[in-house]
């Protein structure tokens, strides 16, 4: 069989005969020389030179797509004046030609750009060209309005990302093909040249690695290449076309030995030889640190044999076992793609052979149907059997959303794939200003909103996803965008544990929990401490542990618990403890739980039929009060006290401004408080704010009332005047209630003060 260089049968190597003609390719584009102005022409060529027979129904479908594509780009030109509509039909023809889709891509590349939300609505799409059509469409604009601003393009989640938001493999390869238009025609592309270099190495080259679809990645390298170290690209350039003849004639002199061989043994085959690509030599060059000269290994020969699928593995090792009798092979260079194909489906088998003159020459063997997968990945498959039905499109999508996650694992291992999967399925998410986030697949609301803090955790009520409020429950979805909303009078519950799916949002919500639990246990304590103080009853070990038996809780936080809760009558409690008492002094005497002795004297505190009052004075040492800042009680008035969670109790005046929200939210906090007299009692702070007319000696007529007919002692003293008006806050120290009463009685009498009040 005679030898052909494989540039004669690849098309991306007409880009290394081309190359030198060609200026840059972000400047204009000669990658496809002779493109037709002439739509219509493009069209029919579209559907004639197709690898893949149209029906007619197919053709009826494609024309028709091209009909309303045309309406809609009818007064469209891209930037250097083109027809809009040539630009859809290039993209149909890469998709078609190039990467082997069929019809229903053709269709939508066709009708990619036309906007489905209000040119064309999805349900006419769907009536015009049924479901697949429709869904490839939706999946494109999804991607398409991916926000990449504060993204790298270079992370493997991103790219994960990017394939987990479609449904069908197709809206990939047409995206594909749509960035190989734009790198082929950058003038008839808007967007910045650095952008768009930036997202096709960064993104759509891997991805078109990762699909086996090397003649798409081989080009997005040269062009971007091309476009960031042109000099260096060009300098290579030059030395291939300068040693082009002589390696021509060294391959033919390499291949004829192995051509006679594989005659006589009767194998159908096709030979096949390239130069590799500019940025791979210059990768060896850089990897080695050799010059051009010094890299043995430009070329390739591809033996390509024509095989039943039975006989492809014995087949191959027959070529194998020809050339290396014929040449010495290097066993370390051996690559056995056949037993084991990569993960992206292709098969092969190479070797590195010492042929004329000691040179070192790369020699890849494979079937006919190998080195279809090769050229066109995975969707080759779909060319042998003739169509592309959902099924296939799903599995190859999983396939590759696995091999991004796993990217050494074996294709054939199809058991550890499938669990691979199930185990590391995850959904990608954006914060507010575009961070993007992984978590886990079936995560909620609550798991982002704790995967930013904690304290963001416990106070979520919700969310805005997308512009829509959701609840804490909503599951993630690929692509969401993500605002949490948050109350302060929010608090972690038990239920959140059943519908939160990171360990991180698992274990926050019980430390939380806990957390809540015991200031809600030491507020129990204090109140079952105080209504013990008020039944006459000693706290003791013996008496909380036999609650704990009688309540059937495991300690005694939980018993406590129950308490701050309100989930336990105090009046019951008062009865169990009553009988428990009773029964101990029937079998010994409880020194532990006998009642705390009265106070005798004049300070002793009042009988009151109410067991609940605390009563507070300057001789009660034991009890464990403060006075609030907020409203500054002084004995006399009108107080209660509220039970803190820090442990003690704070005493408020009931005119305090807070009093109203304590009263309404924690009324079983609250307990009644009275003074105890007492005639040697200290003195307290008090403000008083002081207002009138700025007349001559009105502020000293006030000071000597305080300090010489009350014998008050002023802590502080600031009057300020206003035009004619005066504004005076004074600190004084009084004995009670009552001592002040009389004192703002005659700082009112003063002439020239209109009013004196009590400040909190």
């Amino acid at each position: 069989m005679l030898s052909y260089p494989w540039s004669h049968y690849l098309i991306f190597n007409c880009f290394y005969l081309s190359l030198c003609l060609c200026a840059h390719p972000l400047a204009v584009s000669t990658m496809n020389p002779g493109i037709a102005n002439d739509p219509l022409q493009r069209l029919e060529k579209l559907i004639s030179k197709s690898p893949i027979k149209f029906s007619t129904q197919d053709i009826e479908l494609v024309r028709k797509a091209f009909a309303i594509a045309n309406r809609y780009y009818e007064h469209k030109e891209t930037p250097n004046g083109t027809p809009y509509v040539l630009r859809n039909l290039d993209i149909a023809e890469i998709a078609v030609k190039e990467i082997g889709l069929g019809p229903t891509s053709a269709i939508c590349a066709l009708l990619h750009s036309i906007n489905i939300n209000s040119d064309y609505p999805i349900q006419s799409i769907r009536d015009d060209f049924g479901d697949h059509v429709a869904d490839i469409l939706v999946g494109f604009n999804r991607i398409s309005s991916l926000a990449t601003e504060r993204i790298s393009l270079q992370s493997e989640a991103f790219r994960t990302l990017f394939l987990s938001m479609v449904d069908d493999m197709r809206v990939i390869l047409i995206r594909l093909a749509h960035r190989l238009s734009d790198i082929r025609h950058p003038d008839w592309v808007q967007e910045k040249q650095q952008s768009l270099m930036d997202e096709i190495k960064h993104l759509y080259t891997p991805i078109a690695h990762r699909l086996g679809l090397y003649h798409v990645k081989t080009e997005f390298e040269e062009r971007i290449m091309l476009y960031e170290h042109p000099d260096v690209y060009k300098q290579i350039e030059e030395k291939i076309q300068q040693t082009k003849s002589k390696r021509e004639v060294y391959i033919q002199d390499f291949l004829r030995p192995i051509e006679h061989d594989l005659h006589s043994v009767d194998l159908d085959f096709t030979i096949k030889w390239r130069t590799k690509s500019i940025p791979s030599i210059w990768a060896k060059m850089k990897n080695q640190q050799v010059d051009f000269e010094e890299v043995y290994d430009l070329f390739a020969i591809r033996v390509i044999v024509t095989s039943k699928p039975k006989n492809e593995l014995e087949d191959c090792w027959r070529v194998y076992s020809i050339v290396t009798n014929i040449y010495q092979p290097n066993p370390k260079r051996l690559r056995n793609w056949l037993s084991s194909p990569k993960a992206t489906g292709y098969e092969s088998l190479h070797t590195t052979v010492l042929g004329p003159g000691n040179r070192w020459v790369e020699v890849q063997i494979r079937t006919t149907r190998m080195d279809e997968i090769a050229e066109k990945g995975q969707a080759a498959h779909w060319q042998y059997k003739g169509v592309m039905d959902r099924k296939n499109t799903e599995d190859w999508l999983s396939q590759v959303r696995e091999i991004l996650e796993n990217p050494q694992l074996p294709l054939h291992d199809s058991s550890y794939r499938s669990n691979t999967m199930n185990k590391h399925q995850s959904v990608f998410v954006f914060t507010p200003k575009g961070d993007l986030k992984q978590f886990p697949l079936g995560a909620t609301i609550l798991d982002f909103a704790f995967g930013i803090h904690t304290d963001v955790g416990a106070t979520c009520k919700g969310a805005r996803v997308n512009e829509k409020v959701v609840p804490i429950r909503y599951v993630l979805q690929n692509g969401d965008k993500i605002d949490i909303l948050t109350s302060k009078n929010q608090k972690p519950k038990l239920d959140w544990l059943s519908f939160v799916a990171t360990e991180k949002a698992r274990s926050r919500i019980k430390r939380t929990l806990k957390e809540e639990k015991y200031k809600e246990a030491d507020l129990g304590r204090e109140i079952l401490i105080r209504k013990l103080k008020n039944w006459k009853i000693k706290n003791s070990d013996i008496l909380i542990n036999h609650l704990v038996k009688h309540y059937k809780v495991e300690t005694g936080i939980d018993l406590y618990y129950l308490f701050a809760t309100q989930k336990i009558d105090l009046a019951q409690v008062k009865n169990v403890i009553q009988k428990f008492l009773e029964s101990q002094q029937e079998e010994k005497p409880i020194e532990t739980l006998q009642a705390e002795p009265k106070p005798e004297g004049r300070n002793a505190m009042p009988d009151d039929d109410n067991n609940d009052v605390l009563y507070i004075g300057e001789q009660l040492k034991n009890v464990d009060y403060r006075f609030a800042k907020c409203c500054t009680p002084i004995p006399g008035d009108q107080v209660f006290g509220f039970i803190t969670i820090q442990g003690g109790i704070t005493i408020h005046r009931k005119s305090c401004p807070n009093a109203a929200r304590l009263f309404e939210r924690y009324q079983y906090r609250v307990l009644d408080v009275k003074w105890i007299s007492s005639s040697d009692a200290k003195f307290s702070t008090a403000n008083l704010r002081i207002t009138g007319k700025d007349e001559l000696g009105v502020v000293g007529a006030i000071t000597t009332v305080i300090t010489n007919d009350l014998r008050v002692n002023m802590r502080a003293v600031n009057f300020q005047t206003k035009g004619k008006l005066f504004d005076g806050h004074i600190t004084v120290m009084v004995k009670d209630n009552e001592h002040l009463s009389q004192l703002i009685h005659k700082l009112g009498k003063v002439p020239g003060v209109d009013k004196v009040v009590r400040m909190k």
